[in-house]
């Protein structure tokens, strides 16, 4: 098993963060969510003044066996189609990262597909996409603790960039399937409650759906080890999340997590170091059915609920803007003592 030392959050800070929040030129808690926000980055990176410094985004991609089955509205071959789009800027995470001043990054983890080398995407490719669970194991625990050593080894070289904020994509035909299937197991939840639309799948898909995963789901020994059910059902995308999370909360970074399957790798590296959530910010409430479910077993709040459910970090990436006015008026905003206005005096 991979090791990540990830440290606990100090609360050295929380009183000083609070009055310095609090004695802001405003009404006590007035800037809603935004104070939240403010009061954790200062508590992740233990100071008064976070920063933000250059921001990237990392989108692993890998194939699912699981997708030949039909659990997707569309062939797996749009996984590497997808890629190509985003080489070209004009998928909505790069139209957003290009908005936002976010660098954007591409993994291939397990594509399908082979890339020219020439284009800048990260190979770290383990294999052309997972076996189907449906009638295997989708890895051998050799690639899935490979991944995890991957997904960290990228994280690393982004930090080493002078990067402290991290915003984790995902693309994958079928990996919605395997979201799924994790929050199932490691959340302690009928299967039935986990499967959703997806890349948008009628009633009689998401029924089709479900009975292709119990499937799978009847075949497993119903271990609940986190390396046993990312093993049987993850994706190589999700893997390399699992431990580019884990890597980035030892290098005490902010994580801005996605949608539902950025939560069900984060779910799955929850469990592996309960530590690591400390460490994110949860961007949305995603439209598929369950992520409700899985923000709920680690206790996070989401900035958004906007009815979105692209992946690919485009939910976090919206989110965004309002992580930066969080970190803007707790640097800038001047508070009653230095603005020499009067603050509020107790009611008699």
């Amino acid at each position: 098993m991979i090791e990540f030392k990830i440290d606990s959050l100090s609360d050295n800070l929380n009183k000083e963060l609070q009055e310095k929040i609090d004695t802001k030129t405003k009404p006590i808690g007035s800037l809603g969510m935004l104070e939240k926000i403010a009061f954790q980055l200062g508590k992740i990176q233990n100071s008064l003044n976070p920063t933000i410094n250059n921001p990237n985004v990392v989108v692993f991609a890998g194939d699912h066996g699981i997708a030949d089955d039909g659990v997707s509205f569309y062939p797996k071959s749009v996984s590497y189609q997808m890629l190509y789009n985003y080489m070209e800027g004009g998928a909505a995470s790069t139209v957003f990262a290009k908005q936002h001043g976010i660098k954007f990054n591409v993994v291939d983890a397990g594509v399908d597909h082979d890339f020219d080398p020439s284009l800048p995407i990260i190979n770290r490719k383990l294999a052309y996409g997972t076996k189907n669970y449906r009638l295997e194991p989708a890895m051998t625990k050799e690639q899935c603790l490979e991944g995890i050593k991957r997904g960290a080894e990228v994280i690393e070289e982004i930090h080493q960039n002078g990067c402290n904020f991290i915003i984790f994509g995902e693309k994958g035909i079928g990996n919605t399937s395997s979201a799924s299937l994790i929050l199932s197991l490691l959340g302690d939840i009928s299967l039935e409650e986990c499967v959703g639309r997806g890349t948008g799948l009628d009633k009689e898909g998401v029924k089709s759906k479900f009975d292709l995963l119990n499937e799978g789901l009847s075949k497993y020994n119903q271990s609940k080890d986190p390396i046993d059910v990312l093993t049987h059902f993850g994706g190589f995308e999700i893997v390399m999340i699992v431990g580019a999370m884990l890597k980035a909360a030892e290098l005490k970074m902010t994580l801005l997590i996605d949608g539902f399957i950025i939560t069900s790798a984060l779910l799955a590296a929850f469990k592996i170091n309960p530590k690591v959530k400390d460490y994110c910010l949860f961007a949305h409430k995603s439209n598929e059915q369950a992520h409700i479910k899985m923000l709920n077993i680690m206790g996070g709040e989401p900035i958004l609920d906007i009815s979105m459910r692209l992946g690919e970090a485009t939910g976090a990436m919206v989110c965004f803007p309002l992580i930066k006015s969080a970190a803007q008026f707790m640097n800038e905003m001047a508070s009653f003592q230095d603005a020499g206005v009067s603050e509020a005096t107790e009611e008699i």
